[in-house]
């Protein structure tokens, strides 16, 4: 771990020099208790400030209050050194255990240094290096060799190879030309390339993912709201029973055993519960995104660990996603492609995104008017004084319009003009390589059930499951279908929804655990997600997965190893068998062999 100098270990070291100090003073009373009552008071006065404020907030009873109780309880019986001893450790364990977590931060920090600070702007002839936050959508810049990608964008000149292992996990460069899509915090490799901003500083994937992190932690774990719990009750019963342990024995004619309780009380300290808990919910967290998972909150992990169930869209989840019109099917098909494509204009959807593509001519804007999309069927506009409508077979027969029976593996688009049929449009989509694998993969980590949810037709649904070997699946389904099969799910199984598009977001957010496409995936979908898979890689479902369930077992091993050790410990200090400097060194040595412990997830081998 990386020593860090600051005001804390400043303190430390300043205490500890005076405590060695009043050591070679003993035989002066009075000089040997200033000397131990400045260094008591330099390395715990922020401690007693910290549990005054907890104490106006309504938090009585912590670690903090342990301390506190237990070195003022020793300085009153005249155990001056011990006190001052049992406070310098706590302190010096605080301060290891603040540096392994922050040690662990600026890992995931310099992991995910994705922000570029300038941008080189092309304002006509000239380049210029402005701040990254005066870059505007429509800006063209330019990205030279080696300089990370400011913001995201489409290539227009040049040809360059990509690292962009820091949002993805990949190490495997991409090759980019003229309009392939760059996201910012990509290496750029030895070419010099010229990009059309998509976005800027605020909207750039960089941000959104530096966003995500920083507040990754606002979700908790049951696990760690338990903690939080137990320690807020567990202090006070500790306490309760120190002072049991003082007067109990006195009350049958003994004599007070207040060293013993104080023993008791160091002894019974939970740091190693309330740091190593949260850090190693942290660290899982760390290890994911550095595999290009993004997980938004802590409680992540535990939904990741208890999936039983998988459900997944097909369409930009299962496939690329990047249609291609490969059929056009008409007695006019010029006319066809050009009032689909004017139709289709101000739809985000990939499909009409694939059609406005395979048209060659000019769209003029002024000629679309009363633009209609209809969820889940497609859309309707009037193009040049005519009424066109374009999309599915339901809402051909919707309008009445009687259509062919075409029998085909890609997506089929209809369209009709003032009412009649004019022809249809084949559009094709690839299955992901990152899809073929899946479902081996996630039966492999006991998850058997793994189901298809599609707007598509029967037999594009059925053909693209032979594929991936996804044996149930639900065809020709609406959003609001898709949420209804998914609480079905939900009855039976923990059950994470993995999608992308706008109209997935509703089911991503009834799902126990939602998960969206980072790449090709909407705001909407990405916004309803608690997991969101950079670079659209199905594989990673897996790795996350795994990642959650040895995250979770760290934890639950510190908790067990932190509670029994103390069990034998307190037990110990109960029959007068500990001394308080055994306690602190117990209580400090546990707490960082369960930080050690919890810091393995960023390293281990998943």
């Amino acid at each position: 771990m990386k020593i860090r100098i600051n005001s804390e270990i400043i303190k430390i070291i300043i205490s500890s020099v005076l405590f060695i100090i009043s050591l070679f003073f003993k035989e002066n009373d009075i000089v040997y208790f200033v000397l131990l009552i400045l260094s008591y008071v330099i390395v715990a006065y922020d401690i007693f400030i910290e549990a005054f404020k907890k104490l106006l907030k309504g938090y009585l009873f912590d670690e903090s209050t342990l301390m506190i109780i237990a070195t003022i309880s020793a300085f009153i019986i005249g155990e001056y050194p011990e006190a001052v001893m049992v406070m310098l450790l706590f302190q010096f364990g605080e301060y290891l255990s603040d540096m392994a977590v922050n040690n662990s931060k600026d890992s995931i920090v310099k992991l995910m240094d994705l922000r570029s600070d300038y941008v080189n702007l092309k304002k006509g002839d000239k380049i210029e290096k402005v701040d990254v936050k005066e870059a505007k959508v429509g800006d063209v810049f330019i990205v030279k060799p080696f300089e990370k990608i400011p913001l995201d964008g489409v290539v227009i000149e040049g040809v360059t190879s990509v690292d962009s292992s820091s949002l993805t996990g990949e190490s495997v460069p991409i090759q980019v030309q003229p309009n392939s899509l760059v996201l910012s915090g990509y290496m750029n490799g030895s070419g010099l390339i010229s990009v059309k901003a998509t976005s800027d500083d605020v909207t750039s994937t960089a941000s959104k993912i530096i966003n995500l992190l920083e507040n990754s932690n606002e979700k908790k774990t049951v696990t760690e709201k338990f903690i939080t719990r137990f320690s807020r009750i567990y202090t006070p019963i500790i306490v309760i029973l120190a002072i049991l342990l003082v007067l109990v024995p006195f009350m049958f004619g003994g004599s007070l055993e207040i060293y013993n309780a104080l023993v008791f009380l160091v002894t019974a300290c939970p740091c190693a519960l309330v740091i190593s808990v949260p850090l190693g919910f942290f660290c899982g967290v760390g290890r994911a995104s550095k595999e290009g998972i993004l997980i938004k909150g802590s409680d992540g992990i535990d939904g990741l660990a208890k999936v039983e169930a998988l459900v997944l869209d097909k369409t930009g989840t299962i496939t690329e996603g990047k249609f291609e019109v490969r059929e056009v099917v008409s007695e006019n098909v010029s006319e066809l492609l050009r009032m689909a494509a004017c139709c289709e204009y101000y739809s985000n959807h990939p499909i009409a995104n694939s059609i406005v593509e395979a048209y060659d001519g000019k769209i003029d804007e002024k000629e679309i008017k009363n633009y209609e999309e209809i969820s889940g069927y497609g859309v309707r506009a009037i193009v040049y004084g005519k009424d066109v409508i374009v999309g599915s077979d339901k809402l051909m027969v919707m309008n009445g319009i009687d259509i062919p029976k075409v029998d085909s593996f890609g997506t089929i688009v209809f369209v009709s003009l003032n009412g009649k049929y004019l022809g249809y449009i084949g559009i094709y989509d690839k299955v992901k390589d990152s899809a073929l694998d899946l479902v081996s993969s996630l039966k492999k980590l006991g998850i058997e059930k793994i189901f298809m949810l599609s707007g598509d037709n029967e037999d594009i649904c059925r053909k693209v499951c032979e594929k991936v070997n996804i044996s149930e699946y639900y065809s020709k389904l609406l959003p609001t279908d898709k949420v209804m099969k998914l609480k079905k799910f939900k009855k039976n199984y923990f059950t994470a929804f993995v999608g992308d598009g706008i109209n997935d977001a509703p089911v991503i957010k009834e799902a126990d655990l939602g998960i969206s496409m980072g790449g090709i995936g909407s705001d909407a979908a990405m916004e309803a997600a608690g997991i969101i898979i950079m670079h659209d890689n199905l594989s990673k479902i897996p790795l996350a997965i795994k990642i959650a369930r040895v995250t979770q077992r760290i934890v639950k091993f510190n908790i067990i190893f932190a509670l029994v050790f103390k069990f034998l410990m307190l037990i110990l200090a109960y029959y007068g068998l500990a001394s308080i400097w055994m306690a602190v060194f117990a209580d400090v040595g546990v707490t960082l062999l369960a930080v050690l412990n919890a810091l393995r997830i960023m390293r281990k081998k998943i």
